[in-house]
């Protein structure tokens, strides 16, 4: 259980992802910030308290990995890497998505340390995962495998087939976290494409499930520690999550799942997040 200090820490820090995310994608670029803003919280508590991670040493073989289904909140990711020092932070906050620049649109291992697959094309990514924590069992490590799958994605096949393997292999290293954030790119997740219960499909699947607060420290930490307790089935957990947290005009606002700030915005972000406004390098 996180106490009040450690707690304030991680708001702390996710406030920085937050605005890292908002300088990265900088004025007049599209940029994924409402699913990358929905798992600050989510993100910071994973690789500032919960995983085993060494910076100095990114291959290090008893680390624990993260990936991201949802590649498209890239940003979120990056920014939890540059602060963490997998790499210079001023030297690339500003090259998001440039030609040749290491920070792409979606992960791109070759590129960056610290990124365990190449993610984007939506619904693989459970199937990696699920493959990477196969595979640390096989090897006798107890390393563990977190992934994190869009609500919207949930409509893709392959997810399931994923899930179903997980569960008959069971992979008690793997950890599916699914950001619910309720929209998508064109509007409401429900309205798009309805799957009914995501907590009773993935019982039926044969995870343990948790729902907590996607936003709230003490909720994670603790899911993501009684996880650890879990033996023979893996663990999903589905976070409640609002789309744009943390910065009020992107808030629940489905065009801002890939959109662009203009200046004034850009600005507006900045200040909420509690930082005097920085002009795009």
């Amino acid at each position: 259980m996180l106490n009040q200090e450690k707690k304030q820490e991680l708001e702390i820090q996710a406030r920085e992802i937050r605005k890292d995310i908002v300088t990265m994608i900088g004025v007049g670029k599209a940029g994924h910030l409402g699913g990358s803003c929905s798992l600050a919280d989510i993100v910071t508590v994973l690789y500032f308290y919960k995983m085993r991670h060494n910076p100095a040493q990114p291959d290090w073989k008893e680390r624990d990995r993260f990936l991201l289904s949802k590649g498209h909140a890239a940003i979120v990711q990056y920014a939890a890497l540059m602060e963490c020092g997998y790499f210079d932070k001023e030297a690339y906050i500003h090259t998001l998505k440039k030609l040749g620049s290491r920070l792409q649109g979606h992960p791109d291992m070759r590129k960056l340390p610290g990124i365990e697959a190449n993610t984007g094309s939506l619904g693989q990514g459970v199937s990696l995962a699920a493959g990477l924590a196969a595979g640390l069992k096989l090897d006798g490590l107890d390393s563990r495998v977190y992934v994190a799958v869009g609500d919207g994605e949930l409509a893709e096949e392959q997810l399931w087939e994923a899930f179903m393997a997980a569960s008959n292999f069971k992979l008690d290293n793997l950890r599916v976290i699914i950001d619910r954030n309720g929209l998508q790119a064109t509007g409401k997740t429900m309205d798009r494409f309805r799957i009914g219960s995501i907590e009773d499909k993935m019982r039926s699947f044969g995870f343990e499930v948790m729902v907590i607060d996607g936003h709230d420290m003490g909720q994670i930490a603790d899911a993501f520690d009684k996880a650890d307790e879990i033996r023979e089935k893996p663990v999903c957990i589905i976070a409640d999550t609002v789309k744009g947290k943390g910065i009020p005009f992107a808030e629940g606002v489905a065009a801002f799942h890939n959109g662009t700030l203009t200046q004034e915005q850009y600005e507006e972000a900045l200040q909420a997040l509690g930082c005097v406004s920085r002009t795009e390098a």
